[in-house]
């Protein structure tokens, strides 16, 4: 018996041996570019940054170091966010709603058929605003025909959750005193707005305001904790970001850890038997917030309510925004159009 044991071992020796000399250079995941995506996405994969290099973002009680970082970000992408509408041609109006800033985005030839399209932005709830989120809001609206209320709400830590979500829900109580009913409404939202949009749609339900026609999520941030077997299993390809670097004090400086598993925070948790719209979560292969995004859609589809999960193959978070004129992005994009028609008969 030692005889084979002994032949055995030193069979697995030499293998693994033949392994380390035929082993090729560690390939980096977070630069690799997949074939299977189109070639303009191939393109974009060489521009993104490397989030090892980004700096740790403030605790989450510095109130003037996020204030430096939101407004050096915005200055990087207003003009590009602006470039983008004007292409589009919407018209933009800056409007108040319930005491809450929004803009009014309308596409070129818009027809009124008296229905809207609530969007809440994404940038981990710390970064961004309606104005530099403007190319979202414009290529949803140009690309669904409807007219987009994008919330610019107050950045934590400047504001906590509550507050947050408060004012979303502020937003919706001014456009029903206008005369729109809920099923007039949908709501969509990216990364940390698609978070912010399930959590407001489950606070508004609770609340007895009743529920919008239609989520739409991209890429939704639906556990701001770090929960989730793609938060470890596609941390060396996330190009994005890193947890410890931006995701984590900025979901510190949104919610105290106590509160971050709260269904309006973190709306993974929540308990959708209770009822919630159809639903449409979007995202890719490329996002450690895959699991997020399969989590949530199970939460739901387990619950019994309508929900569709669309993950397209090597896409990195929020893509229908980072090359709207890809295969991928028009492909979800039709879906998104085709799903707000269907439940906002318009």
């Amino acid at each position: 018996m030692k005889k084979v044991q002994r032949a055995f071992l030193a069979t697995i020796l030499a293998l693994s041996l033949c392994g380390m000399a035929a082993a090729e250079p560690q390939l980096n995941l977070r630069t690799y570019v997949p074939s299977t995506v189109s070639e303009g996405w191939q393109q974009v994969f060489n521009t993104l940054p490397d989030p090892t290099k980004a700096a740790r973002c403030p605790g989450p009680n510095d109130l003037e170091g996020w204030k430096k970082l939101y407004d050096a970000a915005e200055q990087g992408k207003v003009k590009v966010a602006e470039e983008a509408a004007k292409q589009l041609q919407v018209k933009v109006v800056s409007k108040d709603l319930g005491g809450v800033p929004v803009l009014e985005v309308t596409p070129k030839g818009w027809v009124d058929n008296g229905k809207l399209l609530i969007y809440t932005h994404g940038g981990a709830y710390t970064m961004f605003s309606a104005r530099s989120t403007l190319d979202s809001a414009a290529l949803v609206a140009s690309r669904t025909g409807l007219r987009v209320i994008s919330v610019d709400y107050t950045n934590p830590p400047r504001a906590r959750w509550s507050e947050v979500t408060d004012q979303v829900v502020r937003v919706f109580k001014a456009l029903n005193g206008q005369g729109f009913a809920m099923k007039d409404l949908a709501i969509y939202g990216d990364s940390a707005g698609g978070g912010l949009a399930a959590g407001v749609v489950l606070k508004m339900r609770d609340e007895g305001m009743g529920m919008p026609a239609a989520v739409v999520l991209w890429s939704p941030w639906a556990d701001i904790t770090e929960t989730g077997d793609t938060y470890m299993t596609l941390k060396a390809a996330e190009p994005n970001y890193l947890y410890e670097r931006v995701l984590g004090p900025s979901a510190d400086a949104y919610a105290d850890p106590k509160d971050q598993k709260n269904p309006y925070v973190s709306p993974v948790y929540g308990d959708f038997t209770k009822g919630f719209p159809p639903t449409l979560i979007q995202g890719g292969t490329r996002e450690i917030f895959l699991s997020n995004f399969v989590r949530l859609y199970q939460a739901l589809d387990s619950a019994g309510q309508a929900v569709k999960l669309d993950i397209y193959e090597g896409m990195p978070h929020v893509f229908q925004i980072k090359a709207p004129g890809s295969p991928e992005s028009v492909a979800a994009l039709k879906k998104m159009d085709a799903f707000l028609t269907k439940y906002l008969e318009k």
